[in-house]
């Protein structure tokens, strides 16, 4: 179809609606999956949000890569465009390297993570134990409440390679007891 020089590729735009269904559909159906094990698992909605959203960025790329498929773009120019530009991304992530990896760690963390906003847990760092209460986890890291109220962000690449312990109810206690006789002193 020719209209006053606008050319329409059929072919190619029915490719494309067929794309984006299909990716479309995957999007949908893992999302809903991530929804539901995380209602089994009763993890916070915050954190089911942030796995969604780097669900819906990476079906946006995928669906993007497939339009350059799909269009028939020129793969010289766009090799040469796209080599520049991961050049420039690759130094930054070298930079940043430590936030790409806290990125990775969480995601980890939301699908393999046996700690839940609101567990009292004790992370085993050298002579120095940290011990509080989680109360977010987030994207880059974990925001802990020491027991003297102190708000703590501990690195989720961190806590991954760190041994961590969850307290019940009465090592809490001891754990209150042992501070306040140390305060005393």
């Amino acid at each position: 179809m020719n209209l006053e020089g606008l050319t329409i590729d059929f072919e190619k735009l029915i490719y494309t609606l067929i794309a984006f269904g299909i990716i479309f559909i995957i999007r949908k159906t893992t999302i809903k999956l991530i929804r539901k094990f995380a209602k089994k698992l009763e993890l916070f909605q915050v954190r089911t949000s942030l796995i969604v959203q780097y669900v819906n960025i990476l079906s946006f790329f995928i669906f993007l890569i497939c339009l350059l498929f799909i269009w028939s773009i020129n793969f010289q120019d766009l090799g040469l465009f796209l080599s520049s530009i991961f050049a420039v991304i690759g130094i930054a992530f070298f930079a940043q390297w430590s936030i790409l990896s806290n990125i990775t760690s969480g995601i980890i963390m939301f699908f393999t993570f046996p700690y839940k906003i609101g567990d009292f847990i004790k992370i085993h760092e050298g002579d120095h134990p940290l011990c509080g209460r989680i109360e977010e986890i987030r994207a880059f890291h974990v925001v802990i409440k020491t027991l003297e109220e102190e708000i703590i962000t501990f690195p989720n690449s961190l806590l991954l390679q760190k041994g961590v312990s969850i307290l019940n109810e009465e090592n809490i206690e001891k754990l209150g007891k042992m501070k306040t006789e140390k305060n005393e002193e």
